[in-house]
């Protein structure tokens, strides 16, 4: 948006909140950082609305509205520092005042639909870093009954075993344009999460920068722990979370809208780790009857990677070079996120974007062979699972990878297998 298209509506917002008295002009209201806010409505705004923001500043708003009511915010203007992560200037969205969900991150010039709190306090926080650009932000907050929820109001908090959430206006027409909801699914501490997708319509770009929905490992939105971020009309693959908690949040834009989705969840318990396998005694090799060897048989064996780069690109399913972004133990395997930084070979595996990056999941069946370390680079050679899931064996071809590398990988990419 440009300073001078912003200025049009930026009056007409300031003359809406301006005390109007008969004798003297209407005042200019005045922002401050941050502030503790009470009543049934009432204007919070960047400091210095609808001038530049300062640098380097962190300001938070506390909002409380009378009890038995939820807190509704509604932007009415957003201008910050645009960036696809919203890692610079950016404005965050909670529940309560201290310790809460974070409900959204909002930056640029997207304006989001309504936010609805779960109880009657709600939190907002600027922050900025040291180079800014923009107006910054107005919102209005109004209190509202909990059972209030049309259109606009979507999202909520789901702990019954299973259910079902839907887009608003599912099945008869298109969502509504401008709208931001935020389904926080809790299990019991020993149970995890599965989603699975009957409908999945939304309005499709190769970043997902429009309309989208984005599921969260915990109960907030937080990149580090994002699963992945989906537009278009393709439903997503069965996602099982990590822990007890997933958060899904879906955001449309004030342009296109398509038809939704449905979405589906149950709990179930965590797998675990397999301890009925007797201990290999026999020189005799385990036949695969049963289709695949024991886990355990498994991970008793040598961690070697054999032969090269070359003779392994064709037997893979998927070749990647990454960096290890996550790792997680679960029973005797490593569950891995790999941040992409060039992909050879796709295959079918599941790939997530959020703005230009890329990333994918995998899992090492045997969880230090082979060994992935946080915060490496490697080339990951492997098979993908029915989940989309690389799949990582003791001798999967996995190496560091270095910029000389990238010559006969791109060499390889062109090769006819």
């Amino acid at each position: 948006m440009s300073r001078a298209s912003a200025w049009a509506p930026l009056c007409l917002l300031l003359a809406a909140v301006a005390p109007l008295s008969r004798q003297q002009p209407p005042e200019r209201p005045v922002f401050t950082c941050g502030g503790i806010l009470t009543g049934e409505s009432g204007f919070i705004g960047s400091e210095g609305f609808p001038g530049v923001y300062p640098p380097n500043s962190k300001c938070t708003w506390k909002i409380t509205v009378p009890e038995g009511k939820v807190v509704v915010l509604n932007f009415r203007f957003i201008d910050l520092e645009s960036d696809n992560l919203c890692r610079y200037d950016f404005v965050d969205v909670y529940n309560g005042h201290a310790n809460g969900q974070r409900i959204g991150r909002f930056c640029g010039t997207f304006r989001p639909g309504a936010l609805v709190s779960s109880g009657n306090k709600m939190m907002v926080q600027m922050i900025s870093d040291a180079n800014t650009a923009g107006n910054g932000f107005m919102a209005m907050f109004s209190a509202a009954e909990p059972n209030e929820r049309g259109d606009q109001y979507c999202g909520g908090r789901l702990e019954r075993p299973s259910g079902s959430f839907k887009t608003p206006n599912w099945p008869d027409r298109d969502y509504p344009a401008g709208v931001t909801c935020v389904w926080h699914i809790i299990a019991p501490k020993n149970q995890l999460i599965e989603l699975k997708f009957e409908k999945f319509d939304v309005e499709r770009d190769n970043y997902c920068r429009y309309d989208y929905m984005a599921v969260f490992n915990g109960g907030e939105v937080n990149d580090a722990q994002r699963i992945g971020k989906y537009c278009g009309d393709s439903p997503p693959a069965p996602i099982v979370s990590e822990r007890n908690e997933l958060l899904i949040q879906f955001l449309s834009d004030l342009s296109l809208t398509a038809d939704g989705f449905i979405g589906h969840y149950k709990f179930r318990p965590k797998k675990l780790p397999t301890t009925t396998v007797p201990p290999v005694t026999t020189t005799v090799p385990v036949t695969a009857t049963a289709g695949v060897k024991p886990t355990v048989a498994l991970c008793q064996q040598k961690c070697r990677r054999s032969g090269t780069l070359e003779s392994n690109y064709c037997s893979s399913n998927f070749v990647l070079a990454g960096t290890v972004i996550t790792t997680v133990t679960r029973g005797g395997s490593l569950h891995a996120t790999i941040s992409i930084i060039n992909i050879y070979k796709e295959g079918s595996l599941a790939i997530q974007q959020a703005g230009k990056n890329m990333s994918a999941r995998v899992t090492a069946v045997c969880k230090q062979c082979p060994l992935l370390r946080r915060g490496m680079n490697y080339i990951i050679m492997g098979q993908v699972g029915e989940d989309g899931r690389g799949k990582l064996m003791p001798n999967s071809f996995i190496m560091m990878f270095k910029t000389k590398n990238q010559k006969l990988l791109n060499a390889l990419k062109n090769k006819q297998c």
